[in-house]
């Protein structure tokens, strides 16, 4: 969860933002109309639209900071996935009503008025404003990982350089070559077009859970089985909640090892890979005695009450309850090998009472090798 100080940081960043983005369109827009500039009045409005942008951000920010609860036990970081994609969104909308104008513009061309100086000033003034705000809010997004803050940040880098491409069109117009205006907002129109895009598609991956990249998911695992007591890794599944990582790793020792050192282990790789991989929130181990990435057969063998009831019925003849004083199963292979610990040395020796047990339990399919251990 992100730190009171660092929230209100955010917020006073936002806050300046939005005035600036505020004092911006209506420069551009107002400026655009009486200096006959098309391509600043379509820029003024790419600012009124970081404006509208900016409270929205402020919002989700805010929301996707707050901690679990019930109903989001993970968090809410989607919410700030979901506020990239609604920006993408908006951003591509823009980019297409702003060419649509644009050509409509060329088709009367005859029509346009050439845009004086004073355009050219409201563009200067844009670039420097917005490419202030790009420095700063990438900065604050970069330091606090939150993935909307930098989407915003490149919202600010889009109007910077929309406004460098008015800049050349207005001094195009102004020195006669009138169609170069209408160019320049497409090419605006483009770029902002192309942000949308990327903000669209990666929100996207990421609330349909895409895992990360090769390389990433690589590291993971070389640091997972350096771990002593590893055996292997397998379904391991990575997603991305935010600037959040969330795992999912199928852990196999060995299967001789008690519940509480397995458990061990899965909390020793845990800690690891937080400590390496700093923007990883949550892990879940699953503990496997063996590779069961395969999965498993429909037909499974009977638990730990079932077995030992065949198991003393079978072997009611060579056993009595009272004379086995730990029965250990594991299973492996899809069956069980039993482990029997006696009280004492069987008189029969454990040679050949291992041989009647196995002979007694030969229709039970479940079961695998018995082994006979006594103090």
């Amino acid at each position: 969860m992100m730190s009171n100080q660092s929230h209100q940081k955010t917020r006073n960043l936002l806050i300046q933002s939005g005035m600036v983005d505020l004092a911006l369109g209506l420069l551009k827009i107002v400026v655009g109309w009486f200096a006959n500039s098309h391509a600043l009045i379509a820029d003024g409005i790419h600012s009124f639209s970081d404006l509208a942008t900016d409270i929205m951000v402020w919002f989700l920010n805010r929301l996707g900071t707050e901690a679990p609860d019930e109903d989001h036990p993970y968090g809410h970081a989607r919410f700030e996935t979901l506020g990239a994609l609604i920006l993408g969104t908006v951003l591509i909308l823009v980019a297409v009503a702003l060419v649509y104008d644009s050509v409509l513009r060329l088709i009367d061309i005859e029509s346009i008025v050439t845009p004086t100086w004073p355009a050219l000033v409201a563009a200067v003034i844009s670039i420097a404003a917005k490419e202030w705000l790009y420095q700063i809010t990438r900065k604050m997004g970069e330091k606090i990982k939150s993935n909307l803050l930098l989407a915003n940040a490149w919202h600010h880098r889009s109007d910077a350089l929309s406004s460098i491409i008015v800049l050349v069109g207005v001094g195009g117009a102004i020195l006669g070559i009138t169609w170069l205006e209408m160019v320049a907002a497409m090419g605006v129109a483009f770029m902002i077009a192309l942000i949308g895009w990327k903000l669209v598609k990666e929100s996207v991956e990421e609330l349909v859970d895409t895992a990360l990249s090769e390389n990433y998911v690589a590291d993971i695992q070389e640091t997972i089985v350096k771990a002593d007591g590893v055996r292997g890794v397998h379904s391991l599944r990575t997603r991305r909640m935010g600037s959040a990582v969330i795992l999912d790793i199928h852990l196999q020792v060995d299967p001789a090892i008690s519940v509480s050192e397995g458990h061990h282990i899965g909390d020793w790789v845990s800690q690891q890979l937080e400590s390496k991989f700093q923007e990883i929130s949550d892990i879940t181990v699953h503990i496997d005695a063996e590779d069961d990435a395969e999965g498993t057969t429909t037909v499974m063998p009977p638990l730990r009450n079932e077995v030992r009831t065949e198991l003393l019925a079978a072997w009611q003849d060579y056993l009595r309850e009272q004379d086995i004083q730990k029965l250990t199963l594991h299973y492996l292979d899809n069956v069980i090998n039993v482990e029997i610990f006696l009280r004492e040395n069987p008189a029969t020796g454990k040679e050949k009472l291992q041989a009647d047990l196995i002979g007694a339990s030969r229709s039970l399919r479940w079961l695998g090798e018995i082994l006979i251990w006594y103090k």
